[in-house]
């Protein structure tokens, strides 16, 4: 039996309740009978002392800064008080972790402690939207990127503010074990098991300017869904939404954040996913049944997005052996 993969949860005084919630409930509960990987989630401090935390709240730690050194990820919840100087030890830990090759994650306001710690310097990182000017007043050296949900640099990676926890959190869980178990673990938690865009579409417009558009467009982004293997095109989308292309794009964009080809494009790469993990289609098929037309192009984009190749993505995460689902069965992508 493969051994549970090691989370390591690191707590302190000051850190936020929701982030806790978040990494538990993706991390720390127990899915195996519905086929999601087994985890090890420990609650890591400087010793056993509760932790306290806003609400009158306080977390029992089960483990110390040394379980660290056995941890495959470590996640940094976000603070309350986003100035909060995390303890000398929590950041040493931090770096000697980095240095030995650990990933590292931090959620929402995590990325200050990163920060503290020097681990941001050079690099680029992301926070929550309204704590972006503090992040690069108190830490100059860090490159903060304004308009992502996660992003990674050098196995360190951060989250915008609060709901994109739950987002790095699945995606983490994506990049370890594969796009099903991040859509098990998602359908459990009732939440989208990826989204796509930016935290852009919630600084400038938090709703559409118009009911009939949201519907409209919720519409196109139904058959686009229906019709990944078909050519679509801005203009097709666009005339189906009864739109010029130029105001379909920027309704499109201010609603998910995303352009309508960024949108297909993430579609297109999750059908992909699960056609390799579920079915043993050849390679041109899989790239015709999500739409990318020609294997070398699906490979192309796997290789930019996912730092893989379709052929090891299947290797690494495919379920067929577990399901004994064939080819010419259920097929989770219409034809």
């Amino acid at each position: 039996m493969k051994p549970a993969y090691r989370v390591a949860l690191v707590a302190f005084p000051g850190i936020r309740a929701f982030d806790v919630s978040v990494i538990t409930e993706v991390w720390g509960t127990d899915r195996t009978d519905r086929g999601a990987p087994a985890f090890d989630l420990r609650r890591v401090a400087t010793d056993s002392a509760s932790v306290p935390m806003r609400g009158g709240l306080a977390l029992a730690p089960d483990r110390t800064l040394a379980w660290l050194s056995r941890a495959d990820l470590i996640l940094v919840p976000g603070l309350d008080d986003h100035l909060t100087p995390a303890p000398a030890p929590v950041l040493d830990a931090l770096r000697r972790a980095h240095a030995r090759g650990t990933t590292l994650a931090a959620l929402c306001g995590g990325a200050f402690t990163l920060a503290q710690a020097g681990l941001l310097d050079g690099r680029r990182a992301i926070t929550h939207w309204g704590l972006i000017e503090l992040l690069r007043t108190r830490h100059p050296r860090v490159t903060v990127v304004p308009d992502a949900l996660f992003i990674e640099d050098d196995n360190i990676w951060t989250a915008a503010g609060t709901a994109a926890g739950i987002d790095l959190c699945l995606h983490l869980v994506r990049r370890s074990h594969g796009a099903e178990a991040a859509a098990t673990i998602a359908r459990s938690m009732v939440t989208a098991p990826f989204r796509t865009g930016t935290q852009a579409q919630f600084i400038e417009h938090p709703t559409p300017r118009a009911d009939r558009d949201a519907d409209t467009l919720a519409a196109v982004r139904d058959h686009a869904l229906r019709h990944l293997h078909e050519p679509l095109t801005v203009a097709a989308l666009a005339a189906r939404a009864g739109m010029s292309p130029r105001s379909f794009a920027r309704h499109f964009t201010a609603e998910t954040g995303a352009t309508p080809l960024r949108w297909l494009l993430d579609q297109r790469i999750a059908a992909a996913q699960k056609l390799l993990e579920r079915t043993d289609l050849p390679m041109p098929e899989v790239a015709r049944r999500a739409g990318f037309g020609s294997e070398v192009t699906m490979r192309q984009h796997f290789a930019s997005r996912l730092a893989t190749s379709p052929r090891a993505y299947r290797t690494a995460f495919s379920t067929r052996s577990a399901t004994g689902s064939a080819a010419g069965g259920s097929n989770p992508i219409a034809r």
